[in-house]
């Protein structure tokens, strides 16, 4: 089970997919996969792992945690380098992920809380990320190359606004539900560890 979920996760080694899917798929594929597709595999870890299993998911915590530390360290680095905006957002797809991992096997009430709400978080922002890179920007330049984008507040300044708060929020900007969940997860994980 822990693997099947590992790989709808995705967790490294079975993180590949995700990139690859989101810059081939188009923006309804790109926005469903990260609203709604993600979150059923940390829901399946909740619902089956850690209810039909809780002795063996106690257990396995540390190394799962040690996979999404990984997984997120990984993923981190992965982003900074990437050009294209729908691979760049696919991997902080990843490393989100990897914290909700994180709170879920955290095994305290304040680490899973932290999961689901940077999970509902995650199922808002990175859609309309999605949407602001996919729909608007690649509509009106053609390419999803970063360098391109160059003086977008000087033709579209309310647009860039709203792109520049959805950044934001990804990031975990405090006062922002990505900012409360990440934090809830990683103070769960801490207290466990």
């Amino acid at each position: 089970f822990f693997l099947a979920f590992a790989t709808k996760t995705p967790l490294i080694p079975f993180h590949m997919w995700l990139p690859s899917a989101h810059t081939s798929a188009p923006l309804a594929g790109s926005i469903l996969l990260a609203g709604t597709v993600l979150k059923f595999a940390s829901y399946g870890m909740l619902r089956v792992l850690i209810q039909f299993f809780p002795e063996a998911s106690n257990y396995m915590s540390p190394l799962v945690q040690l996979i999404a530390i990984i997984t997120l360290i990984y993923a981190s680095l992965a982003t900074i380098v990437q050009q294209d905006t729908k691979k760049l957002v696919a991997y902080s797809s990843i490393c989100h992920v990897s914290v909700i991992v994180l709170g879920i096997f955290s095994n305290s009430i304040i680490g899973i809380a932290g999961a689901i709400l940077l999970g509902l978080a995650h199922g808002f922002v990175s859609p309309a990320l999605f949407l602001a890179i996919g729909g608007v920007t690649y509509n009106r330049f053609h390419t999803r190359e970063l360098a391109y984008f160059k003086g977008l507040a000087n033709t579209m300044p309310m647009f860039t606004i709203l792109f520049f708060v959805f950044i934001m929020a990804n990031t975990g900007l405090p006062l922002t539900l990505n900012w409360l969940g990440e934090s809830f997860s990683l103070m769960g994980m801490w207290e466990r560890n």
